[in-house]
């Protein structure tokens, strides 16, 4: 990267991967962290935040061992949208009980971290809220999305 950009230069850096994995169909993997700051001229932070972009769009996930695998057909939507749309799929209604972060954990295939995050994205969106020692309750239904 020779400039920085106004938009988050780490955001940019997820732009080039998903191009990059969208027109190379055989690939099952991206390059080392360290290959990618190389070839970005940019930090390990960097590089870890723009693929946790792409992690959390569902193009990318992380397998220990082996680095940052691709994720190839199956649902493409993020883990917001998925966990938004569950409850709507689940026929929840205002008051109903939303799963527990073991629960989302399992159903979704994602870690504790990331469900967490979405959970508080939920609840700052009206969605849910979190009762001490009960969980947390659907507070509205989300609007209906646009998909093209």
């Amino acid at each position: 990267m020779s400039e920085a950009s106004p938009r988050g230069t780490y955001l940019v850096i997820s732009e080039a991967l998903r191009k990059r994995i969208s027109e190379e169909k055989t690939a099952d993997a991206l390059p080392s962290e360290a290959d990618l700051m190389s070839e970005h001229g940019v930090s390990r932070n960097t590089i870890r935040r723009a693929l946790k972009v792409l992690e959390g769009d569902g193009v990318l996930e992380s397998a220990p061992g082996i680095g940052w695998r691709i994720v190839r057909g199956g649902d493409r939507r993020s883990l917001a949208e998925r966990m938004t749309d569950l409850i709507t799929e689940d026929s929840l209604s205002v008051g109903d009980t939303y799963p527990s972060e073991a629960k989302l954990c399992e159903r979704f295939g994602a870690s504790r971290t990331a469900v967490r995050r979405v959970l508080a994205q939920m609840e700052g969106n009206g969605l849910l809220a979190t009762v001490h020692g009960k969980g947390r309750t659907v507070c509205a239904l989300p609007a209906p999305a646009v998909r093209p």
